[in-house]
């Protein structure tokens, strides 16, 4: 029998996996960074004609459908049993109460506040990677404590106000996406994709059931501007970056995997500048710097550990 595990074909298998995965991690952070960062004006735009459980219900449910569909149409593997329990439970975690308690805060506080507030799912993503024995690195470490110093400079500046309601749900928010984002890691999770459908499929049930159980109703006439943002979060925001996030969370170490939580804020701010005309000072310029610096420092931590 031929020893085909040092030939040339074997080793170029072998190497493929590492190729595409240098080039798609930070192509699918970009995509987090820049997409989830203006999905906040998104749902604040859509909030003017949905209410926020029902939209989150219809976006995920909308997306999951598309996206189930097109996969058993090319004859995937639909998941297990098993899988299915898994991708429900971590759907209603990350995309249920993280996703739909950010719909639910947006009502009272703004698009911007709740961008910052989510910011600190990293800190609470690498408490529970350590009650797993995968505590950050010291430069990891730093790196958090760096990007959550920016997040604090960013809201110093930022002149946005909240309610005491919607800061609880967007702490909750973020502490059920952190734990739903490491407990997955070390579950039987469906395959590629189709963790990304039967998710959104699943978090999109209780979405709904939670939204009507409330009296949440669809609008009977909603603005064009609501429902194009709502189509934006089907494709954008579900469709390519929520598939992104579950594709780093599964090649990246938890804190470079979160880190987008840290850029969003800025983006948010930005996209805030250039669509609806709000200003931007010396302490959103600074926050934005050292919530960039602290990003750089998981990267390189992450680039020294792989080396």
């Amino acid at each position: 029998m031929n020893d085909t595990s040092s030939s040339p074909a074997a080793g170029l298998a072998s190497a493929t996996p590492a190729l595409d995965a240098r080039l798609l991690v930070p192509l699918s952070l970009f995509a987090l960074y820049v997409i989830w960062g203006s999905t906040y004006l998104a749902i604040r735009v859509a909030l003017e004609s949905y209410t926020p459980f029902l939209l989150a219900g219809v976006r995920f449910l909308t997306a999951g459908v598309l996206l189930y569909g097109f996969l058993r149409w090319r004859g995937v593997t639909p998941p297990t049993p098993r899988q299915w329990r898994n991708a429900a439970f971590t759907g209603v975690l990350l995309l249920g109460f993280g996703n739909g308690l950010v719909c639910f805060a947006e009502q009272r506080v703004s698009s911007g506040i709740a961008a910052v507030a989510v910011a600190s799912m990293p800190l609470f993503a690498a408490l529970f990677s350590g009650l797993y024995g995968l505590w950050p690195t010291r430069r990891e470490t730093v790196g958090l404590l760096i990007g959550f110093a920016g997040v604090i400079v960013l809201n110093l500046g930022s002149g946005l106000s909240g309610s005491r309601l919607g800061a609880i749900a967007l702490l909750v928010a973020a502490m059920s996406w952190a734990f739903g984002s490491v407990w997955s890691k070390r579950q039987d999770m469906p395959a590629g994709p189709m963790n990304t459908a039967a998710q959104m499929l699943c978090a999109s049930v209780a979405l709904l059931a939670v939204g009507f159980a409330g009296g949440e109703r669809l609008p009977a006439h909603p603005s064009a501007h609501a429902t194009l943002a709502l189509l934006y979060l089907v494709v954008f925001g579900s469709l390519i970056a929520f598939s992104a996030y579950l594709y780093v969370l599964k090649h990246t170490r938890p804190a470079l995997a979160t880190s987008y939580a840290y850029v969003n804020p800025p983006v948010a701010v930005l996209f805030g500048v250039l669509l609806i005309g709000e200003q931007v000072g010396a302490y959103d310029l600074a926050g934005m710097a050292v919530i960039l610096l602290g990003v750089a420092v998981i990267t390189l931590a992450r680039q020294r550990k792989a080396g």
